[in-house]
């Protein structure tokens, strides 16, 4: 028979690993939120990849538009998605070419486009978006109905103060009135970062910040 050690095994290798006992709680928790994410996604990509050849940026970019039955603009699934429009334009490519959405002008501004599912591209998401509910149900299961409310309502928490504090540094970066400096020829604009907030998808999640396509 046998013999193990019967000592508990070590701690996967994940972004805690880095953790030691005198950070600050507020890192070790950051660093939790994200290795609970990363593994949350990684799950799902592999399950959209196997189940429907498809991808993450690919399933988002669907919800967007199966939650806008008149459609979106570009610019504002940019703005959704938290991407650029080049990202944007190289997704509907790919998911027009399949006759999953159709591109139109808007009425009375044919130089703006939008975005919009076709029937088959409504067929093909519901499809994945129920498949896509029951293995993230699945995934995090091991929290019961309770602590699952309870972990949503301290995390909204987090995002209402995260999204102010994103509203405040924006605000600072950007000069109500430019004064000149009386030294120089010219004054120095200060450019601000752009800040983009993103629509939850419904029911199940929001728009994952994923590389691939």
């Amino acid at each position: 028979m046998d013999k193990r050690d019967d000592k508990a095994l070590p701690a996967p290798l994940d972004q805690e690993s880095r953790v030691v006992a005198q950070d600050h709680t507020a890192l070790k928790l950051w660093l939790r939120l994200l290795t609970c994410t990363t593994l949350i996604e990684g799950s799902i990509s592999q399950r959209l990849r196997r189940g429907f050849a498809s991808t993450l940026p690919r399933f988002d970019l669907l919800a967007q538009l199966y939650r806008a039955p008149e459609g979106l603009r570009m610019s504002e699934l940019s703005r959704r998605l938290m991407v650029t429009g080049g990202n944007v334009t190289g997704l509907a490519d790919q998911l027009e070419r399949e006759g999953l959405l159709l591109r139109e002008a808007v009425p009375g501004d044919r130089r703006v486009i939008r975005l919009r599912l076709t029937n088959e591209g409504w067929v093909r998401f519901a499809e994945m978006a129920a498949a896509h509910e029951s293995w993230v149900v699945s995934l995090i299961s091991n929290l019961s109905a309770a602590e699952q409310r309870t972990l949503r309502t301290l995390l909204g928490k987090l995002k209402l103060g995260l999204h102010q504090d994103a509203e405040q540094e924006s605000s600072a970066s950007v000069p109500s009135s430019v004064v000149p400096d009386r030294t120089t020829a010219s004054p120095t604009l200060h450019r601000s970062p752009t800040v983009r907030s993103a629509d939850a998808f419904p029911r199940i999640r929001r728009t994952h910040s994923s590389g691939e396509t």
